[in-house]
């Protein structure tokens, strides 16, 4: 089908779908974000706008002046890369301004466990792990940074040292007991 046919609404819409993959927050709840989590994905906002946007756009802009667009690689890569950095900046927009920040450190010497808790704790085989419960936007499984609506977190939050919490699981219910609760000292 030839390009003229095919308007700019469509591949907006391939935007949305892939944009539809980014973690969604269940209704009604609040986007808990720790102060580093905001801050990086403000950074980012920032870098976007500030940095990124501005050299595709000169770079599209550039493209643009060479003559025809259908065959021009550089005017083609620019505006879907323009349209994956406007697709990114929305989201950021979104997420910082539903974004309710929450300093862990305020629960500092608690041993119940909260948003921004690190977390040790025993499986039933003896297996220890350690995670640390942070906001949707800043998981990293690899670290042990677990979001605070995952199972695990929702089995642990409230909990205190001792405790042994039940995690509902597609294979049976396990049993965790709780080792350790930590927070990270307040800043002077």
């Amino acid at each position: 089908m030839s390009k003229a046919f095919v308007s700019e609404r469509e591949s907006d819409d391939d935007d949305d779908e892939e944009g539809a993959r980014l973690p969604e927050l269940p209704a009604g709840t609040r986007n808990y974000i720790t102060p580093a989590g905001y801050a990086r994905l403000r950074d980012e906002l920032r870098e976007l706008l500030d940095v990124e946007r501005p050299k595709v756009v000169e770079v599209v802009s550039w493209a643009a002046s060479n003559g025809d667009r259908s065959e021009n690689g550089d005017y083609l890569y620019g505006k879907k890369r323009l349209r994956e950095i406007d697709r990114r900046i929305r989201f950021l927009g979104k997420r910082l301004d539903k974004a309710e920040v929450v300093d862990p450190s305020a629960q500092f010497g608690n041993e119940r466990v909260y948003f921004g808790a690190t977390v040790s704790y025993a499986e039933a085989d003896g297996t220890e792990r350690e995670v640390t419960i942070v906001g949707i936007d800043e998981v990293e499984p690899e670290h042990g940074r677990i979001s605070w609506i995952s199972p695990v977190a929702r089995a642990l939050l409230k909990s205190t040292v001792g405790d042994v919490v039940t995690l509902p699981t597609p294979g049976g219910v396990r049993r965790l007991e709780v080792l350790e609760v930590r927070y990270p000292e307040p800043r002077p």
